[in-house]
């Protein structure tokens, strides 16, 4: 399956370096020299030929992009690579925003809640948006203590949200 991994940002001097936004959890593989990397809007296959940080902020070049001109018209592309979302974790805690996304929300008791419309990659930690019939959206933050099981066979996740929390 094809994930987005990072967006292509401003050009940076004049030999071809562009920033990028990243959005992987893995740079230094998925970005790595000599990554070959999908585009949309579609402008064919690019392959990184040099990847580091500056102050924080990561800088890719890619093979037949050799000046400021020529990433430009790269700008805003999104930057895509093959994965394996079956392919184990790191730890088992481990998940694609696209294994959630639409899966069933319950309580410990079964009662339906709602179902997951979006994973928020907030600052303090990662946040589900949950979809609720004829109520306001529940956001629950996405930490072992709040969301105990999550199923991604069954598209099935289990929430213990706090007394109050899910008040409309």
């Amino acid at each position: 399956m094809l994930l987005v991994v990072a967006r292509v940002g401003r050009a940076h001097g004049l030999k071809g370096e562009a920033t990028v936004e990243l959005r992987t959890d893995d740079p230094d593989s998925r970005l790595a020299v000599g990554a070959k990397l999908f585009t949309e809007p579609d402008q064919g296959l690019v392959t990184i030929a040099r990847a580091r940080f500056h102050s924080g902020t990561m800088l890719l070049t890619f093979e037949g992009f050799e000046d400021r001109t020529q990433v430009e018209r790269l700008r805003n592309t999104l930057l895509l690579a093959e994965v394996d979302i079956d392919a184990p974790g790191e730890d088992e805690d481990d998940f694609h925003d696209y294994q959630l996304i639409d899966a069933r929300v319950e309580l410990e008791d079964g009662t339906h809640v709602g179902i997951i419309r979006e994973v928020l990659h907030l600052p303090a930690q990662d946040t589900l948006a949950i979809k609720r019939e004829g109520l306001d959206e529940l956001l629950i933050p996405f930490v072992r203590e709040l969301v105990p099981v999550v199923d991604t066979k069954a598209r099935r996740v289990v929430i213990t949200p706090p007394v109050g929390m899910m008040e409309a």
